[in-house]
């Protein structure tokens, strides 16, 4: 587990790990434009790393921050899975936004699922200089509810039990609810690379955001300093389809800023991390430099 140092009061109850603060320093010491990647539920930040490089080749400077607590490896991750269980959408904002604090310039974010939601809660509170938000989890005001998102959650959502632990897919699961636009083969490489249990807290807060009017799982849309923000949905995303990422996006371009949508076709939720991964991360780069 990677070791950990204090954060200011100012940040919140959370903490930062040497790793994230190293990035930190060689984004500040760099001059360059940072990018900070942040993954989604059932995945760790090393599912970042050839974007990572991609955007390090195209003059930034990336940061891959974890949740609280997270693994170094999927290895380890899988031994010690409880290191997950408890982690709330609001908390993990928060740590992300202690980190954010710490840089010297505004910077570019781009998350995936989860992590889609988090980074416009993040662009919400004025920490983005541009957003990326790739199939992001749904926010309070977004209603649809299609049945395939409510399959790919249910082995979480199926038990009230579950919001307290950490919640690993069965390879079924996984494949129905990330992989189902790829091969078998790829289904399971992705699968054994990359699959790692999750908190079920944050789905248990997004299923019930719009009935919650004190949730964590809301953005501000309409703040002036959000930045511009493009939303990437996949074709055939079980996880996140279309209607719930078309009503993200009618619910942010209410926002003065500029607000873009764009679907990649016959890709599935694991976009980021299939073979495929360039050409997503290709359309999210050319949107940062335009602005960043």
């Amino acid at each position: 587990m990677a070791t950990t140092s204090s954060m200011t009061p100012a940040a919140g109850m959370t903490s930062i790990t040497d790793h994230e603060s190293q990035q930190v320093h060689r984004a500040n010491t760099s001059g360059l434009t940072p990018v900070v990647f942040v993954h989604g539920l059932w995945l760790l930040p090393s599912s970042w790393d050839r974007w990572a490089a991609l955007f390090e080749e195209a003059g930034y400077s990336a940061l891959t921050p974890g949740w609280p607590d997270d693994p170094e490896t999927v290895a380890e991750a899988n031994a010690h899975p409880d290191v997950f269980a408890h982690k709330s959408v609001g908390q993990v904002a928060d740590h992300f936004e202690a980190i954010l604090g710490r840089l010297t310039r505004k910077p570019a974010i781009i998350g995936h699922s989860f992590g889609g939601l988090l980074a416009q809660i993040l662009a919400g509170r004025g920490r983005a200089s541009v957003t990326v938000a790739i199939d992001p989890a749904p926010f309070r005001g977004v209603l649809p509810l299609p049945l395939s998102s409510l399959k790919s959650a249910w082995p979480v959502l199926g038990n009230p039990a579950n919001r307290n632990r950490a919640i690993p897919l069965t390879y079924e699961q996984f494949r129905y609810g990330f992989a189902n636009a790829v091969s078998e083969e790829e289904a399971k490489q992705l699968y054994e690379s990359f699959a790692v249990p999750a908190s079920g807290a944050p789905l248990f807060q997004a299923a019930t955001a719009n009935l919650n009017p004190w949730t964590e799982v809301k953005v501000d849309t309409k703040n002036p300093n959000r930045g511009p923000l493009l939303i990437i949905s996949g074709e055939k995303d079980h996880t996140v389809p279309w209607a719930i990422a078309n009503a993200s996006f009618k619910q942010q371009k209410e926002n003065g800023g500029v607000t873009e949508i764009v679907e990649m076709p016959n890709r599935g939720h694991a976009l980021t991390i299939d073979s495929g991964w360039r050409e997503v991360a290709d359309t999210a780069l050319q949107f940062v430099r335009r602005f960043a």
